[in-house]
């Protein structure tokens, strides 16, 4: 065993408050904090440091996929302080391992800053609810709030089928039964189809990915069930357009008919750093399917649904470049990070100017045009 141990490492990331633990060959272990990485002040981790870290960690079953497939994944419990969730991977004949600490406590709508307006939405008895945005933008802790409200306050068998599970719920009102995929069950589309014969009321869907599971996730919000899922979609529009090309051209009218239907509302959501504070905020943009906007998903006019959604206010609807101008103006996020995840850059940089602000950022042209920095 390495004189490197796991255990110290990951004390340090709870007490930290990290998002992120790397270790690789070549460099001090890593973290992630408030979005920024920071060395250890530890040895650089070498070879045999690594082999050591990683099989103190990774199951046999995963230790076996890592040699034939050359990387796996899987989550852990850290005794009662965390979960984490790792991947484990070769590169350059060597192995690197990256743990994403997932919080133990779930945190409240308030506290995450959630449209007030899901708490109604998830009262639903049936429709799709999707939580869309790239990846570390914090999907997972927004449907675990929406999930852990649903446990708390309704009786209902709540079925997740998640690649890996990252929050643990345990059975409060709500029946909670958790599936990973890949240890539980082989695929997302098999545990979709499982669970409708589970006399599940809700059904949270981890990742719909493939046909396959659009389409049964889509099914099983028509036949009575309130099914959440997640896209790496910015913005509404586009996931919308992102659900219907995924199919062949002959069944996308129907497959826009089923959406019209079948949609509650869509979530899509950027996870920012604070400037004014250490932390990070998340910004949010909020469609909610009216009746007016069930007819442009249906009629294929998903570019006017933008329009839509700034005259929506009254349901709780906003833009995404909309809720960061309010972040931006309120002081908690800069100017730089409002552009980097803005929809429409030209807009908002025009917003800055006009207000008085500048976006601190140098362009490269100018740097080599006048060797110094504008």
């Amino acid at each position: 065993m390495s004189t490197m141990q796991i255990d110290r490492l990951l004390d340090t990331v709870v007490k930290t408050g990290a998002s992120d633990l790397h270790l690789t060959v070549g460099r001090p272990p890593t973290i992630r904090l408030h979005g920024g990485l920071r060395n250890l002040q530890t040895k650089t981790i070498d070879s045999d440091d690594m082999v050591g870290l990683m099989k103190s960690i990774t199951p046999e079953r995963n230790q076996q996929e890592l040699q034939e497939e050359g990387g796996t994944d899987f989550g852990f419990a850290y005794g009662d302080a965390a979960r984490f969730r790792v991947s484990v991977f070769r590169q350059r004949g060597d192995i690197a391992i990256v743990l994403r600490q997932i919080p133990n406590q779930l945190l409240s709508f308030e506290q995450i800053g959630l449209p007030d307006m899901c708490k109604d939405l998830i009262r639903r008895p049936r429709g799709l609810f999707l939580v869309t945005g790239p990846t570390g933008s914090g999907k997972t802790t927004s449907l675990a709030t929406m999930i852990d409200y649903i446990n708390t306050y309704m009786d209902r068998h709540i079925v997740t089928m998640e690649d890996p599970i990252e929050y643990y719920h345990y059975h409060k009102k709500s029946i909670v039964n958790q599936r990973e995929v890949g240890n539980d069950v082989p695929s997302f589309a098999e545990a979709l189809r499982r669970a409708l014969r589970q006399d599940p009321d809700v059904i949270l869907v981890g990742e719909m990915r493939d046909l396959e599971t659009i389409e049964a996730a889509v099914r099983a919000a028509e036949t009575g069930h309130l099914v959440f899922g997640t896209l790496h979609t910015t913005g509404a529009a586009k996931t919308i357009d992102r659900l219907v090309d995924a199919f062949p051209v002959d069944q996308q009218n129907q497959i826009r008919v089923q959406l019209s239907t079948a949609l509650i509302c869509i979530l899509s959501q950027v996870l920012m750093k604070r400037q004014d504070i250490p932390g990070r905020v998340a910004a949010y943009e909020f469609l909610v399917v009216t009746p007016a906007i069930a007819n442009l998903i249906r009629d294929n006019k998903s570019f006017r649904i933008d329009s839509m959604i700034q005259t929506g206010k009254k349901y709780g609807m906003q833009l995404l470049d909309d809720h960061l101008w309010s972040l931006y103006r309120r002081g908690w996020i800069s100017a730089e990070e409002m552009i980097d995840k803005c929809k429409n850059q030209a807009d908002l940089t025009n917003k800055v100017h006009a207000a008085g602000g500048t976006i601190g950022r140098v362009e490269l042209d100018d740097v080599i045009e006048h060797g110094t920095e504008e």
